[in-house]
């Protein structure tokens, strides 16, 4: 074992960070935060890569460097076959360096972060987009995005009533349960219906262009929000136009993609332009489409990072452990 002053580097699990019991909330500000430094340039991002190799497989990196001082590089893969081996379908890593040395500061896991802080991006954008009197949510896709989700939003809208929409029936009951659980109302539901009937809507079906479209912007309520994670995969391109304002997570990275989530025409701008006030009028309904963004990974790596070394959580290794084993 090392100290910080010694060179060591902090070893956080998915466990550990998940046992700092990160608000929410917290998330979401540092995410704000993120968002007015990155405007301000003292964050600086590099867009999303990605390969999808074949067998639904995904795979992804981010990148960003604060004036924190703190350089944030995560890597991570979708793999379906998971579950079949008993594995979780997205697993990764983060690491987090000195951004003057380049020295190792943190090995973390990076599926808790990768959850909470997608959650927290659509937190950011439900604040200034959904309705504040929002009671009902519905969920198309009831995996790991849809319990993040809940939480996240569930502090920040008197939710009262849940509906699960879900290609498989074992993950909707088994997410229904929970839910149920912790006290809301739930019941499952098709796809028109979760759309009709609920204030705010969070799609996070798998990853895989090979899907017919099935959802319409047409069955959203005239004041409804989305949160659509999943690359806009399930929805019928041609009913986007029918949402009065869509908000994606970053214009740059957006342009370099190769394929585009909405037309660009129906955007009306991205995260920074939405916290900063540039976008004039905000229509109802209204959505949040977006496929990941560096400046989430980093803001929810510096803060988990921070706590972890306030409050001596994970395991200090020492540089020099990994150089005899070399």
């Amino acid at each position: 074992m090392a100290s910080h002053q010694s060179g060591g580097f902090l070893y956080l699990p998915d466990d550990a960070i998940e046992a700092l019991a990160i608000p929410p909330g917290e998330i979401a500000d540092a995410i704000e935060a993120a968002l007015i430094a990155k405007s301000e340039g003292r964050l600086h991002v590099t867009p999303k890569s990605a390969l999808l190799p074949g067998d639904g497989r995904y795979m992804m990196s981010t990148l960003a460097v604060g004036d924190e001082g703190l350089t944030v590089l995560k890597t991570v893969s979708v793999s379906p076959g998971n579950p079949g081996r008993g594995l979780p379908s997205i697993n990764g890593a983060i690491l987090a360096l000195d951004a003057e040395t380049g020295l190792l500061k943190a090995v973390m896991g990076a599926n808790w972060i990768t959850a909470h802080r997608t959650a927290a991006l659509s937190a950011v954008a439900a604040r200034r987009l959904a309705d504040p009197a929002s009671a009902s949510i519905g969920f198309v896709g009831c995996g790991v995005q849809a319990r993040s989700h809940l939480a996240a939003l569930r502090a920040q809208f008197p939710l009262r009533q849940v509906l699960a929409c879900g290609r498989s029936t074992a993950n909707r009951d088994a997410f229904c349960e929970e839910v149920r659980a912790s006290g809301l109302d739930v019941r499952a539901a098709d796809a028109e219906e979760t759309l009709r009937e609920t204030d705010i809507v969070v799609t996070s079906i798998t990853l895989d262009y090979a899907v017919e479209p099935f959802l319409d912007a047409a069955w959203m309520k005239p004041t409804a929000f989305a949160a659509i994670t999943d690359l806009c995969i399930p929805w019928r391109t041609d009913s986007l136009a029918r949402i009065g304002t869509v908000v994606i997570d970053d214009l740059e990275q957006e342009r370099a993609a190769d394929r585009p989530m909405v037309d660009a025409g129906a955007v009306a701008g991205d995260l920074i332009d939405l916290v900063t006030g540039r976008i004039d009028k905000l229509k109802q309904p209204a959505a949040f489409a977006f496929r990941g963004m560096a400046l989430g990974d980093h803001a929810a790596a510096v803060l988990a990072y921070s706590r972890a070394r306030k409050t001596g959580a994970g395991q200090v290794v020492a540089h020099a452990t990994m150089d005899s084993g070399a």
